[in-house]
């Protein structure tokens, strides 16, 4: 079967996967009951102002609050202000936006409602360092985390121990009114704990998880938040706390729904399509190699699967970074440069890896392309890929070779589309 356009082909799979995580449909099926006192919205992350217009298009009764999104485009709201701070790393105002936040939830009663409209990229923006801590130490926390190839997971358990906001405690400082947490999941798993370190979510990790981590993931942290890491201070509350005992949450939108949202796509446009898995993890280039042993033994041996076949999967990669030499790129673009070099002159093999939310590390681009020809043509433009991988450089890789994918920002977040389609 032949393709006419095989990028087109899998940008109207990107384009499936993230209509799926639409924010307004998504609302519009968790609408909560009307309270009979005040209802105050609060939220955070890459999709919090589309999150946020969706829901107070859908209110009709009376609304307050803010949310605070990344730097960059937003979505208008006439009834919730959009407050914007730094991600991936946090900065000033994103301390001002976690105090108004906090400030919002004091002095609420059991007949008020919260309603927290959370996604992913939160974590980064809602810095609020506990007392003896400064921005400064969370920065270095968020930088160690982002350079230690550790899974989100994992992060997120640091994160949720060097914070003010994080680990549930937005939520346990609006008891004891009713909160409830409508969740674009962007980590695999989807569990609602580790979404942006879980502001309105509490579980059951310790400050000790937090240093064991730490320790595995061989971080440098300031010895200011080591000390605190030993603390009291640090312990998150628990979801057996009273003050959780009024709250409710919902994933409204996932990986794995919008996996499913591809799949139908490409066999609407008359190709099978397979789903990995909505939860690899693991180190960027290894997952890129692993995709492409599957996609070459498809493509030359008509196996594991049968051609034709888009191959699909999600979940969220990591890049180990080892001192400051590091160029520009995401886990994304870092994934499908060593996936390229491993398909190098494979015909009928074409991939595309993007970030849902439209951004991808460091650039404006979601991810990119690849198929059997980008090495070559990253090498007839001057460049050497195999030299860009190791010092962690694709988005240069293919800036030069013409093959950046650049959407813009979605207004949505449910984590990484790979899809490898095989003719």
């Amino acid at each position: 079967m032949m393709i006419a356009d095989p990028r087109a082909f899998l940008t109207s799979l990107f384009e499936a996967a993230v209509e799926a995580a639409d924010p307004l449909a998504a609302i519009r099926a968790h609408l909560p009951e009307k309270p009979k006192g005040r209802t105050i919205v609060v939220g955070a992350g890459k999709a919090a102002s589309q999150m946020a217009a969706a829901f107070e298009s859908l209110w009709d009764g009376p609304l307050e609050g803010a949310v605070v999104a990344r730097h960059g485009p937003i979505a208008v709201c006439e009834r919730i202000r959009v407050l914007q701070s730094a991600h991936p790393v946090p900065d000033e105002a994103g301390l001002a936006g976690s105090a108004e936040l906090l400030r919002l939830v004091e002095g609420l009663t059991p007949d008020d409602l919260v309603v927290a409209l959370v996604s992913g990229g939160g974590s980064s923006l809602l810095p609020a360092p506990p007392q003896g801590l400064t921005l400064a130490d969370e920065i270095a926390v968020n930088k160690a985390l982002l350079a230690s190839g550790a899974p989100i997971s994992a992060m997120n358990v640091v994160r949720k121990h060097v914070s003010r906001i994080k680990g549930g405690r937005l939520a346990f400082a609006a008891a004891p009114a009713r909160v409830v947490s409508l969740i674009v999941s962007d980590v695999p798993g989807d569990n609602p704990a580790f979404v942006a370190s879980g502001p309105t979510i509490p579980d059951m990790s310790t400050p000790a998880e937090a240093l064991a981590i730490v320790s595995r993931y061989g971080m440098t942290l300031p010895e200011a938040v080591m000390q605190h890491l030993r603390s009291e201070q640090a312990a998150a509350p628990t979801p057996d706390h009273p003050a959780f005992g009024n709250q409710q949450h919902h994933v409204i939108a996932s990986a794995s729904v919008s996996l499913e949202a591809a799949a139908a796509k490409a066999r609407a446009l008359g190709v099978e399509a397979v789903i990995l898995s909505d939860a690899i993890e693991g180190e960027a280039r290894d997952i890129g190699r692993m995709h492409a042993a599957i996609a070459r033994e498809t493509a030359l041996r008509n196996r594991p699967f049968s051609k034709p076949v888009v191959i699909l999967s999600g979940g969220e990669t990591t890049v180990t970074i080892a001192g400051d030499a590091y160029g520009k790129g995401g886990r994304n673009s870092e994934f499908l440069l060593s996936l390229a070099l491993d398909i190098d002159g494979v015909e009928g093999v074409h991939a595309l890896a993007a970030d849902t939310d439209g951004i991808d590390g460091s650039e404006d681009n979601a991810g990119a392309f690849a198929d059997g020809s980008t090495v070559s043509r990253i090498r007839a433009a001057g460049a050497d890929p195999r030299d860009h991988l190791a010092r962690h450089d694709a988005w240069s890789a293919f800036s030069a070779s013409g093959d950046l994918f650049v959407p813009g920002p979605t207004g949505t977040n449910v984590n990484d589309l790979r899809a490898m389609l095989v003719v």
